[in-house]
């Protein structure tokens, strides 16, 4: 499939806009897509916020997320054709299924000591996360009109957001007694609330306009034209892949989300309430650094050259004062661990390194996704680019979560590799 943008004449674009229709429009899809992200995905970010899913211990809930992101890794990279083939409301559908599959899984483990179902949970979970994400970008990015980019982006990223606000919000409701003051997991209540929301996210996954569809203020619209077969669709994505502007961007995406050490973090230093409040509070921080990039990204007084430039040394200031702060607090835990519940003195300096790190990520999100989508305005060109650097991202966390199913001198091993990374994506 291929897909260009058209830009109507003054009187079709008059007329499109005279006769849009709600369900329809940029704005109703951008709700949709965030929907289904606070409900799947965003759900998923507030156990993974928790601290290895609420667990006690952080390996076994990193070795299934090493599983997920493996699996989501290839499933980014081949959703991209499906994606183009079945449309992407029903691959948004499949890519919202297995999000349950994997909460019912440390609802087992949690109150049961089940350990295959976890298993199986990543497995589904990994298979559905990676359609989702090959779809999600596509449509984040490319149903709304050029200049409102950065404005939808950050709706759709809020959602994703809010996923976690409520999820932590539900958590510290239920985990914030004396009880929960000593390290530990979260109550298995918890999960059966995720689950129960979960399940709607594939239903909602259907009210998405396919792409001809879509009404966009403008008057401009999205024209499909579709591959001959799967198989070209395939060699589409091959072309893609080998683009040298896309491959100068794998290394980036490998820095951008290889940090899940966080997990780690939360349970070697905090008691459970503490966990439950930093996955509640730390969202805030991650919607305002969202707010702060979008609106540098959409900012008319500056080209879109210099915004993203601009963008660019922003978040690579963000990363160095995150990575300083978080190895000297490290160092610090190194010699003598904490156990911090929210009422300790030292608990705000811990809780600064997550936020620092979260916030500082966040804005190389933002700002990565809104360089992509400058690369063409062809939104099944977009599915495929947005699949190839989702997959690599996937693998990234994969490699990352794997490293952390053990506990490799404290944590000065995980934070040696991310800050190596993140030192090649700077030079």
């Amino acid at each position: 499939m291929s897909t260009t943008s058209e830009l109507a004449t003054p009187a079709d674009s008059a007329a499109a806009v005279g006769k849009r229709t709600w369900y329809h429009t940029t704005l109703f899809n951008a709700f949709v897509i965030g929907g289904v992200g606070f409900l799947a995905p965003g759900l998923w970010n507030a156990m993974s916020n928790l601290g290895a899913g609420g667990a006690q211990s952080p390996y076994l809930v990193n070795a299934a997320n090493s599983l997920v992101f493996g699996i989501m890794g290839f499933l980014c990279l081949f959703g991209a054709p499906l994606a183009n083939r079945i449309g992407l409301a029903w691959t948004l559908f499949l890519g919202a299924v297995g999000y349950p599959l994997y909460s019912a899984g440390l609802y087992t483990n949690n109150r049961y000591g089940n350990v295959w179902f976890v298993l199986a949970g990543a497995v589904a979970c990994g298979f559905s996360a990676g359609l989702f994400w090959a779809s999600e970008g596509a449509v984040a990015l490319g149903y709304p009109e050029p200049g409102k980019r950065g404005r939808y982006m950050n709706i759709w990223l809020w959602f994703r957001t809010g996923g976690p606000l409520i999820g932590g919000a539900i958590v510290l409701a239920l985990n914030n007694d004396a009880h929960a003051k000593a390290k530990g997991k979260v109550g298995y209540q918890v999960y059966l609330i995720f689950i129960a929301l979960q399940c709607v996210a594939a239903p909602l996954a259907l009210l998405l306009s396919r792409p001809e569809k879509v009404q966009r203020a403008d008057g401009s619209r999205v024209v499909i034209k579709t591959e001959a077969s799967f198989a070209a669709e395939c060699r589409a994505l091959w072309d893609a892949s080998k683009r040298r502007d896309i491959l100068l961007l794998l290394p980036i995406f490998w820095a951008a989300y290889f940090n899940q050490y966080s997990s780690n973090f939360q349970t070697y230093y905090f008691g459970v309430r503490a966990r439950a409040l930093i996955g509640f509070v730390i969202n805030f921080g991650t919607m305002f650094s969202s707010q702060l990039m979008s609106s540098l990204l959409d900012y008319k007084g500056f080209a879109v050259k210099k915004r993203i430039t601009i963008g660019f040394y922003y978040t690579v200031a963000l990363h160095i004062i995150a990575w300083t702060y978080a190895w000297v607090v490290q160092e610090k835990y190194m010699r003598n661990p904490p156990a911090y519940d929210w009422e300790d003195e030292g608990f705000v300096e811990g809780f600064f390194v997550l936020m620092l790190w979260e916030f500082s990520r966040q804005s190389l999100q933002n700002w990565l996704y809104y360089l992509v989508a400058t690369m063409t305005d062809n939104i099944s060109e977009l599915t495929r680019f947005s699949g190839i650097l989702r997959g690599q991202e996937s693998f990234a966390q994969a490699v990352s979560f794997g490293l952390n199913t053990k506990d490799w001198v404290g944590g000065r091993v995980p934070l040696a590799v991310n800050t190596i990374l993140l030192g090649e994506f700077l030079t």
